[in-house]
Protein backbone atom coordinates (compact mmCIF):
# COMPACT_ATOMS: atom_id res chain seq x y z
CA UNK A 1 0.00 0.00 0.00
CA UNK A 2 2.97 2.04 1.07
CA UNK A 3 4.55 1.60 -2.26
CA UNK A 4 1.46 2.52 -4.37
CA UNK A 5 1.17 5.87 -2.46
CA UNK A 6 4.82 6.82 -3.47
CA UNK A 7 4.24 5.12 -6.83
CA UNK A 8 1.36 7.94 -7.16
CA UNK A 9 3.38 10.50 -5.44
CA UNK A 10 6.38 10.69 -7.99
CA UNK A 11 3.64 10.20 -11.09
CA UNK A 12 1.85 13.23 -9.58
CA UNK A 13 5.18 15.06 -9.36
CA UNK A 14 6.19 14.25 -13.23
CA UNK A 15 3.26 15.10 -14.45
CA UNK A 16 3.45 18.55 -12.73
CA UNK A 17 7.07 19.24 -13.77
CA UNK A 18 5.86 18.51 -17.41
CA UNK A 19 2.82 20.58 -17.33
CA UNK A 20 4.92 23.77 -15.78
CA UNK A 21 8.01 22.74 -18.79
CA UNK A 22 4.82 23.74 -21.45
CA UNK A 23 4.06 26.80 -19.95
CA UNK A 24 7.42 27.86 -19.45
CA UNK A 25 8.24 27.17 -23.22
CA UNK A 26 5.00 28.79 -24.14
CA UNK A 27 5.32 31.73 -21.49
CA UNK A 28 8.75 32.09 -23.34
CA UNK A 29 7.94 32.08 -26.89
CA UNK A 30 5.21 34.60 -26.19
CA UNK A 31 7.64 37.01 -24.38
CA UNK A 32 10.08 37.04 -27.06
CA UNK A 33 7.35 37.90 -29.41
CA UNK A 34 5.77 40.39 -27.17
CA UNK A 35 9.16 41.64 -26.38
CA UNK A 36 10.44 42.37 -30.02
CA UNK A 37 7.10 42.69 -31.66
CA UNK A 38 5.27 45.17 -29.32
CA UNK A 39 7.95 48.32 -29.81
CA UNK A 40 7.44 47.90 -33.71
CA UNK A 41 3.71 47.53 -33.94
CA UNK A 42 1.40 50.28 -34.90
CA UNK A 43 -1.92 51.16 -36.37
CA UNK A 44 0.07 51.57 -39.64
CA UNK A 45 1.79 48.71 -39.61
CA UNK A 46 -1.62 47.04 -39.24
CA UNK A 47 -3.26 49.20 -42.23
CA UNK A 48 -0.86 50.48 -44.27
CA UNK A 49 1.02 48.57 -47.28
CA UNK A 50 4.65 47.77 -47.43
CA UNK A 51 7.70 50.35 -49.10
CA UNK A 52 10.56 50.10 -50.00
CA UNK A 53 10.33 46.15 -50.23
CA UNK A 54 9.54 43.35 -48.06
CA UNK A 55 13.20 42.60 -47.65
CA UNK A 56 15.00 45.81 -47.22
CA UNK A 57 12.17 47.89 -46.63
CA UNK A 58 11.62 49.90 -43.50
CA UNK A 59 8.42 51.78 -44.28
CA UNK A 60 4.76 50.94 -44.43
CA UNK A 61 3.13 47.89 -42.66
CA UNK A 62 1.77 44.66 -43.45
CA UNK A 63 -1.81 44.87 -44.34
CA UNK A 64 -0.93 42.87 -47.76
CA UNK A 65 0.75 39.67 -45.56
CA UNK A 66 -2.71 40.47 -43.29
CA UNK A 67 -5.16 40.67 -46.07
CA UNK A 68 -3.08 37.84 -47.69
CA UNK A 69 -3.63 35.24 -44.52
CA UNK A 70 -7.29 35.64 -44.42
CA UNK A 71 -7.60 35.26 -48.11
CA UNK A 72 -6.05 31.86 -48.07
CA UNK A 73 -7.16 30.80 -45.03
CA UNK A 74 -11.03 31.95 -45.45
CA UNK A 75 -10.48 30.36 -48.79
CA UNK A 76 -8.76 26.85 -47.99
CA UNK A 77 -11.14 26.38 -45.15
CA UNK A 78 -14.61 26.51 -46.76
CA UNK A 79 -13.08 24.24 -49.60
CA UNK A 80 -11.91 22.18 -47.12
CA UNK A 81 -15.32 21.56 -45.51
CA UNK A 82 -16.88 21.49 -48.63
CA UNK A 83 -14.75 18.31 -49.20
CA UNK A 84 -14.42 16.55 -46.15
CA UNK A 85 -17.93 16.84 -44.49
CA UNK A 86 -19.19 14.23 -47.23
CA UNK A 87 -16.83 12.09 -46.57
CA UNK A 88 -17.45 11.90 -43.00
CA UNK A 89 -21.02 11.52 -43.50
CA UNK A 90 -20.01 8.63 -46.04
CA UNK A 91 -17.50 6.66 -44.21
CA UNK A 92 -19.93 7.06 -40.70
CA UNK A 93 -23.65 6.53 -42.37
CA UNK A 94 -23.20 5.12 -45.69
CA UNK A 95 -20.67 2.20 -44.76
CA UNK A 96 -19.95 0.28 -42.05
CA UNK A 97 -17.59 1.73 -39.51
CA UNK A 98 -15.63 -1.45 -39.38
CA UNK A 99 -15.46 -2.26 -43.00
CA UNK A 100 -11.83 -2.50 -45.01
CA UNK A 101 -12.88 0.45 -46.93
CA UNK A 102 -13.40 2.61 -44.68
CA UNK A 103 -10.43 1.41 -42.62
CA UNK A 104 -7.80 1.97 -45.30
CA UNK A 105 -9.23 4.66 -46.00
CA UNK A 106 -8.97 6.32 -42.30
CA UNK A 107 -4.81 4.79 -42.74
CA UNK A 108 -4.42 7.07 -45.86
CA UNK A 109 -6.05 10.00 -44.02
CA UNK A 110 -3.64 8.79 -41.16
CA UNK A 111 -0.45 9.04 -43.72
CA UNK A 112 -1.23 12.59 -45.23
CA UNK A 113 -2.23 14.30 -42.16
CA UNK A 114 1.79 13.43 -40.95
CA UNK A 115 3.14 14.37 -43.94
CA UNK A 116 5.35 17.30 -43.53
CA UNK A 117 3.59 20.69 -45.27
CA UNK A 118 6.81 21.37 -47.53
CA UNK A 119 6.34 17.73 -49.55
CA UNK A 120 2.52 19.60 -50.43
CA UNK A 121 4.62 22.66 -51.29
CA UNK A 122 6.90 20.56 -53.38
CA UNK A 123 4.21 18.15 -55.29
CA UNK A 124 2.27 21.58 -55.61
CA UNK A 125 4.65 23.19 -57.19
CA UNK A 126 5.72 20.70 -59.88
CA UNK A 127 2.30 20.53 -60.75
CA UNK A 128 2.56 24.02 -60.99
CA UNK A 129 5.96 23.63 -63.13
CA UNK A 130 4.34 20.11 -65.51
CA UNK A 131 1.12 23.10 -66.67
CA UNK A 132 3.26 26.20 -66.60
CA UNK A 133 1.22 28.15 -63.97
CA UNK A 134 3.24 30.81 -61.88
CA UNK A 135 2.83 31.17 -57.81
CA UNK A 136 -0.62 32.39 -57.29
CA UNK A 137 -3.10 33.46 -54.62
CA UNK A 138 -5.06 30.47 -56.30
CA UNK A 139 -1.91 27.84 -56.00
CA UNK A 140 -2.07 28.78 -51.89
CA UNK A 141 -5.26 27.81 -51.36
CA UNK A 142 -5.49 25.12 -53.04
CA UNK A 143 -2.07 23.72 -51.35
CA UNK A 144 -3.36 24.72 -47.86
CA UNK A 145 -6.84 22.85 -48.73
CA UNK A 146 -5.12 20.04 -49.79
CA UNK A 147 -2.70 20.59 -46.74
CA UNK A 148 -6.36 20.53 -43.77
CA UNK A 149 -8.23 18.21 -45.31
CA UNK A 150 -6.86 15.34 -43.59
CA UNK A 151 -6.98 16.99 -40.57
CA UNK A 152 -10.97 18.16 -40.92
CA UNK A 153 -11.41 14.22 -42.14
CA UNK A 154 -9.44 12.74 -38.92
CA UNK A 155 -10.93 15.20 -36.49
CA UNK A 156 -14.54 14.95 -37.43
CA UNK A 157 -14.32 11.28 -38.08
CA UNK A 158 -13.09 10.64 -34.42
CA UNK A 159 -16.10 12.40 -33.19
CA UNK A 160 -18.45 10.92 -35.64
CA UNK A 161 -17.41 6.62 -34.24
CA UNK A 162 -18.06 8.01 -31.21
CA UNK A 163 -21.93 8.46 -31.98
CA UNK A 164 -23.36 5.30 -30.75
CA UNK A 165 -25.13 2.93 -33.32
CA UNK A 166 -28.43 2.65 -31.97
CA UNK A 167 -29.00 6.51 -32.81
CA UNK A 168 -28.95 5.81 -36.20
CA UNK A 169 -30.62 2.27 -35.75
CA UNK A 170 -33.34 4.55 -34.09
CA UNK A 171 -33.56 6.91 -36.97
CA UNK A 172 -34.28 4.46 -39.54
CA UNK A 173 -36.48 2.13 -37.79
CA UNK A 174 -38.84 5.64 -37.43
CA UNK A 175 -38.63 5.57 -40.84
CA UNK A 176 -35.85 8.51 -41.48
CA UNK A 177 -33.77 8.13 -44.61
CA UNK A 178 -29.86 8.54 -44.93
CA UNK A 179 -29.77 11.77 -45.79
CA UNK A 180 -32.45 12.71 -42.71
CA UNK A 181 -30.39 10.64 -40.80
CA UNK A 182 -27.17 12.90 -41.76
CA UNK A 183 -29.29 16.03 -40.42
CA UNK A 184 -28.94 14.02 -36.92
CA UNK A 185 -25.34 14.04 -37.48
CA UNK A 186 -24.33 17.12 -37.85
CA UNK A 187 -26.25 18.07 -34.94
CA UNK A 188 -24.76 15.66 -33.02
CA UNK A 189 -21.14 15.96 -34.41
CA UNK A 190 -20.93 19.62 -34.34
CA UNK A 191 -18.64 20.44 -31.72
CA UNK A 192 -16.10 18.46 -33.70
CA UNK A 193 -16.51 20.36 -36.99
CA UNK A 194 -15.85 23.40 -34.62
CA UNK A 195 -12.71 21.72 -33.43
CA UNK A 196 -11.55 20.56 -36.72
CA UNK A 197 -12.09 24.18 -38.40
CA UNK A 198 -10.24 25.52 -35.18
CA UNK A 199 -7.58 23.12 -35.67
CA UNK A 200 -7.73 23.92 -39.65
CA UNK A 201 -7.02 27.29 -39.48
CA UNK A 202 -4.27 27.08 -36.93
CA UNK A 203 -1.99 24.76 -39.44
CA UNK A 204 -3.18 26.94 -42.66
CA UNK A 205 -2.77 30.50 -41.03
CA UNK A 206 0.83 29.29 -39.10
CA UNK A 207 2.33 27.72 -42.30
CA UNK A 208 5.00 28.94 -44.58
CA UNK A 209 6.51 25.80 -46.41
CA UNK A 210 3.86 25.06 -48.78
CA UNK A 211 2.74 28.41 -49.50
CA UNK A 212 6.20 29.49 -50.14
CA UNK A 213 6.48 27.13 -53.14
CA UNK A 214 2.82 28.15 -54.41
CA UNK A 215 1.74 31.72 -53.75
CA UNK A 216 4.98 33.46 -53.74
CA UNK A 217 5.59 36.90 -52.27
CA UNK A 218 4.22 40.63 -53.43
CA UNK A 219 4.16 44.22 -51.60
CA UNK A 220 0.62 44.54 -52.91
CA UNK A 221 -2.52 43.17 -52.11
CA UNK A 222 -4.15 40.62 -54.96
CA UNK A 223 -6.97 41.37 -56.70
CA UNK A 224 -7.19 38.38 -58.63
CA UNK A 225 -6.49 34.45 -58.14
CA UNK A 226 -3.60 34.39 -60.42
CA UNK A 227 -1.58 37.32 -58.56
CA UNK A 228 0.76 36.28 -55.94
CA UNK A 229 -0.16 36.70 -52.56
CA UNK A 230 1.84 37.54 -49.30
CA UNK A 231 1.46 36.05 -45.71
CA UNK A 232 2.09 36.16 -42.31
CA UNK A 233 4.50 33.69 -41.67
CA UNK A 234 5.80 34.49 -45.14
CA UNK A 235 6.75 38.10 -43.91
CA UNK A 236 8.03 36.42 -40.49
CA UNK A 237 10.32 34.30 -42.69
CA UNK A 238 11.51 37.16 -45.01
CA UNK A 239 11.89 39.92 -42.84
CA UNK A 240 13.56 37.86 -39.99
CA UNK A 241 16.51 36.81 -42.48
CA UNK A 242 17.28 40.16 -43.32
CA UNK A 243 20.32 41.95 -41.82
CA UNK A 244 18.52 45.05 -40.77
CA UNK A 245 17.42 45.66 -37.65
CA UNK A 246 14.36 47.44 -38.64
CA UNK A 247 13.17 44.95 -40.68
CA UNK A 248 13.35 42.57 -38.37
CA UNK A 249 11.52 44.24 -35.95
CA UNK A 250 9.09 44.27 -38.21
CA UNK A 251 9.10 40.47 -38.56
CA UNK A 252 8.54 39.87 -34.61
CA UNK A 253 5.26 42.65 -35.18
CA UNK A 254 4.10 40.24 -37.88
CA UNK A 255 4.45 37.21 -35.38
CA UNK A 256 2.75 39.25 -32.61
CA UNK A 257 -0.06 39.97 -35.26
CA UNK A 258 -0.13 36.54 -36.19
CA UNK A 259 -0.69 35.25 -32.88
CA UNK A 260 -2.89 37.63 -31.56
CA UNK A 261 -5.23 36.44 -34.89
CA UNK A 262 -4.72 33.13 -33.54
CA UNK A 263 -5.60 34.02 -30.46
CA UNK A 264 -8.64 35.04 -31.16
CA UNK A 265 -9.93 32.76 -33.71
CA UNK A 266 -9.41 30.45 -30.43
CA UNK A 267 -11.78 32.32 -28.43
CA UNK A 268 -14.07 32.39 -31.06
CA UNK A 269 -13.80 28.25 -31.55
CA UNK A 270 -14.30 27.59 -27.46
CA UNK A 271 -17.49 30.01 -27.62
CA UNK A 272 -18.78 28.36 -30.77
CA UNK A 273 -18.02 24.64 -29.38
CA UNK A 274 -20.05 25.36 -26.30
CA UNK A 275 -22.57 26.78 -28.07
CA UNK A 276 -22.60 23.76 -30.02
CA UNK A 277 -22.40 21.49 -27.41
CA UNK A 278 -25.87 22.00 -25.98
CA UNK A 279 -27.17 20.05 -28.72
CA UNK A 280 -25.13 17.06 -28.44
CA UNK A 281 -27.19 14.25 -26.73
CA UNK A 282 -25.11 12.59 -23.95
Amino acid sequence: MKIKFVEEKIMKGMMLVTTLLVFLFVGSILFTIIKNGWPALSWEMITSLPGGGFYIGKEGGLLNAIVGSLYVVGASTVLGLIVSIPVVFYLNVYLRRSSRFASLARLAFDVLFGIPSIVYGAFAFTIMIYFGLKTSLAGGIIVITLLIIPIFIRSMDEIARELPQDMLHASYSLGATRYETIKVVVRQIAPGIATATLLSIGRAIGDAAAVMFTAGYTDSIPVSLSQPAATLPLAVFFQLSSPIPEVQERAYAAALILTIIVLILSILGRIITNRFSKNKIQ
